[in-house]
């Protein structure tokens, strides 16, 4: 009998409309999984433990009826800290919120709820989402299943910490500069930012709206990628609420012909270098998709190293206004060094209107050059981060090195992350790929085909 907890959420829901195994068993069971591993992870701030229970019950008594509610009829999953939910405190990871009880469920959960998913607790992240680490004042830092004196990542690290580590069928995190790519990157498994307009953000903390809004979205977590597209088929899709959502046909990665895909690839940005095991990885992936028998080319798109400075400066435009006004509203009083490390940052490279009108200038000559470099490809290939695993109280010591995910947020193309790797210290290491707009199939079947080919996700020790 498999050990389901660590089974894809696709054969979980197929399992239990099989009546293999029940929504309780599956549920109970991964609850004493986060029972066993959250002391050592503090993945997991909530557990909703008796509610996910009742939700299973009423999951296996529909099934006796003969009434199947949805494709992830059963799944339990777990939600990002940012992600609000009717009944169950969402923080954010700000103090102000420590105590907040949204009164209904953020829009994705509503779907996901209505396609039969068990939420099972809210996951650990940094102070309104700015780290590529989780640690706050509230619940503290998060650790990496594979190393637990370093962090999984973030800003949705406690996601990936939980879901890597067996305890979460799968995830939604929200990316702003490589939120769900980072994590997943740090703790081997899949993750996919989808193409700004895809997924509403309607009751996610910081909402959406303002300069930065194309910037970030909502996406889903799993150890395996063929969950990234059952999830993302869910959450999908405009809700008349969230401006920027468009109603854009979502394409099945099962029908994308590998052979006819143009792949470029590089495994340096021109700002910082990687490691030489992160370059090997890159090349190993690109290798595997050439015998495959997908055309691929050393190629790096020329715009692509003036990533960082864009980005810097649209994310210090304000001076730090926005954050300080938000911070302000919900009451908190102390935030966390992280926190101060972003708002001394910004403070820093506050703009004049004419230099920010500028800026933006750059940001749009940026993303069509980036385009007409796509022209000739159908998907390129890169890093996700300079480096494997990340200390703790990190992030704004090595900013630039996340410049390989905040590509793909300044053009708001749809990326991917599939395990690809491991370095001598035994660290995953993650493979990312990037796909022209609202092609999210052709990244979710080159991210399956590198699955099955080098093994994706492996179980950590712990």
């Amino acid at each position: 009998m498999p050990e389901w907890i660590y089974e894809s959420a696709t054969a979980m829901a197929a399992a239990i409309r099989k009546k293999e195994i029940s929504a309780s068993e599956l549920v109970r069971a991964c609850l004493e999984r986060i029972e066993a591993v959250n002391p050592r992870l503090n993945a997991v701030v909530q557990v909703c433990s008796e509610q996910a229970l009742k939700d299973a019950r009423d999951a296996d008594n529909a099934l006796a009826r003969g009434d199947i509610i949805g494709p992830l009829h059963g799944v339990p999953f777990t939600l990002k800290d940012a992600i609000e939910t009717k009944g169950v405190i969402c923080t954010g990871g700000t103090e102000g919120r420590a105590q907040y009880v949204p009164s209904k469920d953020a829009v994705v959960v509503q779907r996901l709820r209505a396609a039969g998913a068990i939420l099972l607790g809210k996951t650990n992240c940094p102070e309104l989402g700015w780290a590529w680490e989780a640690d706050n004042l509230i619940y503290g830092r998060t650790n990496n299943p594979y190393d637990v004196t370093l962090s999984p990542g973030g800003s949705s690290g406690g996601e990936s910490a939980i879901i890597a580590a067996g305890g979460s069928a799968f995830g939604l995190g929200s990316d702003a500069g490589g939120s769900v790519r980072f994590p997943a990157h740090c703790t081997g498994i899949a993750s996919i930012k989808p193409t700004s307009g895809r997924v509403p953000r309607t009751g996610h903390f910081p909402g959406p709206g303002g300069l930065l809004d194309s910037l970030w979205q909502i996406g889903p977590l799993a150890r395996y990628v063929e969950d990234l597209s059952l999830v993302l088929a869910v959450i999908s899709g405009v809700d008349l609420q969230d401006a920027a959502i468009v109603p854009m046909p979502l394409g099945d990665p099962r029908a994308v012909d590998l052979r006819k895909l143009r792949i470029a690839f590089h495994t340096d940005n021109g700002i910082v270098t990687p490691s030489p095991e992160i370059i090997a990885a890159v090349k190993k992936a690109a290798e595997t998709l050439a015998e495959a028998g997908l055309s691929v080319e050393a190629v790096r798109p020329p715009a692509i190293e003036q990533t960082y400075d864009i980005y810097l400066g649209l994310f210090t435009a304000d001076g730090g206004a926005g954050i300080e006004s938000l911070l302000k509203d919900v009451g908190t009083m102390h935030v966390h060094p992280l926190m101060q490390r972003v708002l001394d940052l910004q403070h820093q490279g506050a703009k004049t209107v004419s230099e920010l009108s500028e800026l933006i200038g750059r940001w749009d000559a940026f993303r069509r050059e980036m385009l007409f470099f796509m022209s000739n490809y159908d998907a390129l290939l890169c890093p996700v981060c300079s480096f494997a695993g990340i200390e703790h109280g990190s992030t704004y010591d090595q900013l630039s090195s996340f410049s390989y995910t905040m590509t793909s947020n300044l053009t708001g193309w749809p990326a991917a992350v599939v395990r690809g790797g491991t370095t001598e210290k035994g660290l995953p290491v993650g493979v990312q790929i990037v796909a022209k707009p609202w092609r999210e199939d052709v990244a979710l079947a080159i991210a399956q085909a590198l699955q099955d080919a080098q093994g994706g996700w492996q179980r950590p020790a712990l």
